[in-house]
């Protein structure tokens, strides 16, 4: 496994060394966020009477961003008004994007002006008393949302605008004791407060997104962790599984390949109990084959299909379903093919990263196999020979 920034190395030890001495008060605190064992981001955020302030950084893919923000607040805890900036890791702009966005909120409009390098681009929208949209991993502003609930204020759905594009919705609703969920952010995120409303957790297990944040009191060095940060690189590699039965008999699995990170799979995490899984990351998993196959009572005429698991205490089933092309959250029960009851194993040994393999059996027969972490889940099938 490739170690991106490992926990106890980069995180445990920064937040007791660089934590701003004079600044550790109940309003100031940080977010680590980790997928499984790796840190992919720091959030940092100070809220005081009238004014909120945070300082970000996130990798992803080849680039690593940081982005701040600085809130005025009125009486009722609401913005008047704010500033976003927008910068790559070591400080520097962002080449042909903006790199700043300034909001007026009032009672009947918002303003915002975008910054580019040469020109400042000023927009008004018919949102009132609306709120900033920030983007994922920052979750601190979310407090201010905490205390209007438990003031009896409605913030499941208000008016917010974020970096660019028109005005969406932002909010927050119960999920059970001192747990709410976001509502209109990219994920359905799970946070947990204290009495006070302070943020204490950021949960995305239930989400694609998988990351999970903790609290660290007091701020800590986003400046010199965004210059130390790199790039995650792609986080699940794409990879063809392929199998030949007989001349132009062919079967190909196109699929992505998430790491465990140090996370439970099957019925934990990374797998759960009765969900569909996509098989994989990121886009659905895709079958093509140029022959009739037949797993169990399940017949599967040639052409292109996506694959999607449903793991279970009475077992774990293949569904395979006539909708493509599309992203792997994006599954459609009433296309379904049908389904069948896999085998599964224990693997030899630890699999980090999920692996499918087509194996050859006999010159007609072949077994789908799907590895990852403690145990392997199977399917044997015949093919015709003929198409």
């Amino acid at each position: 496994m490739r170690t991106i920034l490992s926990r106890p190395a980069f995180v445990l030890a920064t937040a007791t060394s660089v934590a701003l001495s004079g600044e550790s008060s109940a309003q100031t605190a940080s977010m680590v966020y980790r997928l499984g064992s790796d840190t992919v981001a720091i959030e940092s955020f100070t809220r005081t009477g009238n004014r909120m302030t945070g300082d970000m950084v996130q990798r992803n893919g080849a680039t690593v961003v940081r982005m701040q923000y600085d809130m005025t607040l009125g009486a009722d805890g609401r913005p008047t008004a704010a500033t976003m900036k927008r910068m790559q890791g070591d400080g520097t702009p962002i080449p042909n994007q903006p790199g700043e966005a300034r909001f007026r909120f009032t009672a009947d409009s918002t303003i915002r002006e975008t910054v580019f390098a040469d020109s400042v681009q000023r927009r008004a929208f018919a949102a009132p008393r609306a709120l900033v949209n920030f983007p994922t991993f920052i979750y601190g502003p979310m407090e201010l949302l905490a205390v209007m609930k438990r003031a009896g204020k409605p913030v499941d759905s208000m008016p917010a605008l974020g970096f660019a594009g028109n005005v969406g919705y932002t909010g927050i609703v119960a999920a059970g004791g001192d747990t709410m969920r976001v509502r209109g952010g990219a994920y359905a995120m799970l946070m947990r407060y204290d009495n006070a409303g302070r943020l204490l957790s950021v949960d995305g297990s239930n989400t694609t997104n998988k990351v999970i944040a903790t609290r660290v009191n007091g701020a800590l060095d986003v400046a010199g962790m965004a210059r130390a940060m790199k790039p995650t690189g792609t986080l699940s590699t794409r990879d063809i599984a392929r199998g030949g039965f007989g001349a132009g008999g062919i079967v190909l699995i196109d699929y992505g390949r998430p790491h465990v990170r140090e996370r439970t799979v099957w019925g934990g995490t990374l797998v759960p109990f009765d969900s569909v899984w996509r098989t994989g990351a990121n886009d659905a998993t895709h079958l093509s084959t140029s022959r009739t196959l037949t797993m169990g009572e399940l017949v599967i005429p040639p052409g292109l299909y996506t694959l999607w698991v449903q793991h279970t205490r009475q077992g774990t089933f293949l569904i395979v379903n006539k909708g493509v092309g599309q992203w792997g959250t994006q599954y459609n029960a009433a296309l379904d093919l049908g389904r069948v009851l896999m085998a599964t194993a224990a693997t030899p040994s630890h699999v980090e990263e999920f692996t499918i393999a087509i194996r050859s059996i006999a010159p007609t027969r072949g077994a789908i196999e799907m590895a990852w972490g403690p145990s392997v889940a199977s399917v044997q099938f015949t093919a015709t020979t003929a198409r």
